[in-house]
């Protein structure tokens, strides 16, 4: 009994000690090599809850992959590079289209990141009927003669992908190798996990599961870092890449059939060298599940459509980068812009630099328009989006609000009349840091203009907020704005 009353009194100050440790550590393990906004938001959380604070950054403080998928990602990485050399690039006969300077530079940057170059020869279709793009998916696939590569953070067997699980069963029935990936904590989050890995297994599909949280299988890593990406290619002749998952409108949630909510999406069917690009970009997540190294097929051609002058650029981005991939080259683009400006983000929490890059093409006259859902279906990125409003529309930057019951899913910008970027990337620190993202670099008028058809529908569907309506909302919608803010600095 006396042992432990002595224990008691020393307990403030064993606090005290443990305190004072974890503040000084944290002053020099918490900066490094991050944000400074990151890192203020990370020690003011610390600094005012030490031991629970220390704790959470334990878990959710560092983007750093486990040893052996930096490994293998930096593996096929250099083989990316060995393999899209100059020369190869040089071979293809169509010349790329001029370009202006400003993107030429992002293309630059873009290659050096992320290893592939702009190509030319490539068709492209924009599909935003969710119904119709899966059928499309279907349609393709039943296409196939030799492989099927699917790759989606969130794929379910339901209602509404059943034509893609029937032309997949399809496929396998005449000899087709189907490969598919699917993030994992996704897939534990969305109903429906048991019985997708079911039919996946009667259908014959070869199944991995992304960045899988297992540790009694050795298999962990920060546990929001996850694979974003949204892919589907067909023999590498057809490729489908954007923002849509393969599941029902809905997500399958009571809460969101409760509310009628209901997500509208964007997808890009490509065909030409972009496929072979996506091609590989499975590939290489394929090895860093699997351990499987398949053959990139350098050595066959891509098909390379002679009347066309569309050309791509593939921009992968995520954690097994050094760099923001994405950021760098969505930055870069923004500053080309002469005359307008189109941005389309469910989850638009920009950073500094990409704020910066929009309020100076406001102020040399260029024409912002942002596209964004009137209501939310994540709250806090939903506030933290909020937050921004103010600044943007002090800077003439034109809100459009998509009106419920839709969640305005899709992810894309223009840039003038001939440059857009498509992809499963949001313009937010979560798409910038912590998924695994693709986004296609667009330089064709045609697709621009087919694009602009997309945000005429959505501005039709949309209305505009004011300046002076906003300046209305009350007392309790600014504090959860801005609370929510300065949370989504934990990165």
């Amino acid at each position: 009994m006396r042992l432990l009353l002595q224990l008691l009194e020393q307990l403030p100050l064993f606090v005290v000690v443990i305190d004072t440790i974890i503040r000084i550590l944290a002053l020099f393990i918490v900066p490094r090599n991050r944000r400074p906004s990151s890192g203020t938001a990370w020690l003011l959380f610390i600094f005012a809850l030490p031991i629970p604070g220390a704790l959470l950054f334990a878990v959710i403080g560092s983007r750093r992959l486990p040893a052996i998928r930096r490994a293998r990602h930096d593996f096929i990485h250099e083989k990316l590079q060995a393999a899209i050399t100059d020369a190869a690039v040089a071979s293809f006969p169509l010349p790329p289209e001029p370009r202006s300077e400003g993107l030429e530079n992002a293309v630059r940057i873009g290659r050096a990141l992320g290893a592939f170059p702009m190509l030319g020869g490539n068709k492209a279709s924009l599909h935003y009927d969710y119904k119709e793009s899966i059928q499309q998916m279907a349609d393709a696939i039943d296409l196939a003669q030799s492989h099927v590569n699917v790759e989606f953070y969130i794929l379910v067997s339901d209602s509404t992908t059943e034509p893609v699980f029937s032309a997949l069963r399809r496929a396998t029935a005449r000899g087709v190798k189907v490969r598919v990936l699917i993030d994992h904590v996704a897939a534990i989050m969305n109903p429906g996990m048991l019985r997708t890995r079911r039919q996946l297994h009667e259908i014959g599909a070869e199944l991995y599961y992304m960045l899988p949280l297992r540790p009694w299988r050795l298999q962990y890593q920060r546990p929001d870092l996850r694979n974003h990406r949204k892919l589907l290619t067909v023999d590498g002749c057809i490729g489908f890449m954007g923002s849509q998952n393969l599941i029902d409108s809905s997500y399958n949630k009571l809460k969101n059939r409760w509310r009628g909510l209901h997500w509208k999406d964007l997808m890009v069917r490509v065909e030409g060298p972009t496929v072979l690009a996506l091609d590989m970009m499975f590939l290489k997540d394929w090895y860093a599940e699997s351990g499987e190294l398949l053959d990139f097929a350098t050595d066959e051609f891509p098909v390379v459509h002679q009347e066309s002058r569309l050309e791509t650029q593939l921009l992968p981005s995520g954690p097994g980068y050094a760099t923001e991939n994405n950021l760098q080259v969505f930055v870069a683009l923004l500053y080309t812009a002469r005359r307008r400006i189109s941005i389309t983000s469910p989850y638009f929490v920009p950073d500094g630099a990409l704020m910066a890059a929009i309020k100076a093409a406001t102020a040399r006259g260029v024409e912002v328009e942002l596209f964004v859902s009137e209501i939310g279906d994540q709250p806090v990125v939903y506030h933290a989006q909020r937050s921004y409003y103010e600044e943007l529309l002090e800077a003439n930057v034109r809100i459009f609000m998509f009106r419920p019951p839709f969640i305005l899913h899709a992810k894309h910008f223009t840039v003038d009349d001939d440059v857009a970027v498509i992809g499963s990337s949001n313009m937010d620190q979560r798409s910038f840091n912590l998924n695994f993202e693709i986004s296609l670099v667009v330089h064709g008028a045609d697709f621009v203009t087919e694009l602009d058809g997309v945000n005429d529908y959505y501005r039709e569907h949309s209305r505009e907020l004011t300046l002076e309506e906003w300046n209305k909302r009350n007392i309790f919608a600014q504090l959860a704005d801005n609370v929510a803010r300065l949370t989504s600095s934990l990165q």
